[in-house]
């Protein structure tokens, strides 16, 4: 069988997995140890540190693959780069796994080609308050290798500066954080898929948010995202910007992106899909099975963004209101819920897990995914969802 290695075991993989096993593929599975779902998917696990290149590399020549691929996660995408180039496989090049995987160095490859706000890179907390001052409050203060909003807090003032850059420094393995300028507007997102130097599919879509004192947590997304022409025309440019500025090529983009008016910033861009259910979202938007695209362009086939439908569609993640202990799930109601409305519901948790209240993306207990344009709609559900698992403090 052709081998295909997808770099992580995670929740936001086994979709990835699914999809790869289903098109015929052996699966190799790598991460590091842990409770992860995946590994009881795979038909080969090694508990490999996905950061670890040599590792991953190692397993790779040792398995023959076809194949390397992630989604939602960012901190494999420089493996991926990296055994792609030793092995000459389709994948991200290595150069632009490295941009698009360290915020500083991307806004530093952004200059000139992307419009994205004004930023400093900093190494330490003496250097990020003088920082904040030039720049100006409100400002964010980011960890460069993290994503679900890991290590990023808003700043509105001194007073909050040592707290927020010590929660970046928490959750990076550089040795800089960057503070950017806090920009007004929307935030949206904003997926593509760059195959041969051009990007073959641009999606935007609205981002559904939850906050948690000074944190932003990506909690859902919404297709399709109504905009001007002249606000599509910049998106479709900062895209070609982010492409040209970076050699991204045989990947997704994932990219947030803040409109204000006319006006458009990138914040960030990953050179993996989204997380947060969009490539479920893409395939009840568009038709396109957007996991198989992952795959065919990770093992050189050809792939097909053919858009066979423009359908809305939209999800939001499950989080706890408290933290505790799982005492209950009633199943019966969940799936009464999910007759009788359509909604693809999916729970992360069971009875005796513990769960906390949200403070980042991993933090989520399931997820809803729904055929509507109204964000009511998908709102009950979630309400009837969260009402069928007891918590317990």
């Amino acid at each position: 069988m052709k081998t295909v290695m997808i770099l992580g075991a995670g929740i936001y993989q086994v979709p990835l997995i699914r999809k790869a096993k289903e098109m015929g593929f052996r699966t190799v599975v790598l991460s590091i140890d842990g409770n992860y779902p995946g590994f009881a998917l795979a038909d080969s696990v090694r508990k490999i540190n996905t950061t670890d290149k040599e590792a991953v590399l190692a397993a790779a020549r040792e398995d023959k693959i076809l194949g390397i691929a992630t989604c939602g996660t960012d901190v494999a995408v420089a493996s991926i780069g990296y055994v792609a180039e030793k092995l000459h496989l389709p994948g991200i090049p290595l150069s632009a796994a490295k941009i698009l995987t360290d915020k500083a160095e991307m806004k530093k490859a952004f200059e000139g080609s992307v419009p994205t706000p004004r930023h400093v890179t900093v190494r330490t907390l003496a250097e990020a308050c003088a920082a904040a001052e030039e720049i100006g409050y409100p400002v964010m203060i980011k960890a460069c290798d993290s994503s679900g909003s890991r290590g990023v807090t808003r700043v509105t003032g001194p007073d909050e500066a040592e707290a927020a850059y010590a929660a970046s420094r928490a959750v990076t393995r550089t040795d800089h954080v960057i503070v950017e300028k806090a920009v007004s507007g929307t935030e949206i997102g904003l997926d593509a898929f760059i195959e041969n130097g051009k990007a073959q599919l641009i999606l935007p879509h609205t981002k559904f948010v939850c906050r948690a004192g000074a944190v932003t947590i990506p909690a859902g997304h919404a297709f399709p995202y109504t905009a001007s022409e002249t606000v599509l025309r910049k998106l479709k440019d900062a895209v070609d910007g982010i492409v040209r500025s970076t050699g991204a090529d045989h990947c997704a983009l994932n990219c947030d992106i803040m409109v204000d008016g006319e006006e458009v910033n990138v914040l960030e861009a990953g050179g993996r899909c989204g997380a947060t259910c969009i490539p479920e979202l893409i395939e009840r938007h568009t038709g396109i099975d957007f996991y198989a695209q992952i795959l065919r362009s990770a093992t050189g086939e050809a792939c097909d963004f053919t858009v066979r439908r423009h359908a809305p569609a939209m999800a939001k993640l499950l989080f706890a209101e408290k933290s505790g202990i799982v005492r209950a799930v009633d199943r019966e109601k969940i799936r009464a819920v999910a007759a009788a409305t359509g909604a693809e519901i999916g729970l992360d948790v069971t009875e005796g897990d513990s769960v906390r209240s949200p403070r980042n993306g991993t933090d989520r207990i399931g997820q809803v995914i729904m055929d509507t344009a109204s964000e009511k709609e998908l709102d009950a559900v979630l309400s009837a969802v969260r009402e069928a698992v007891r918590v317990e403090i």
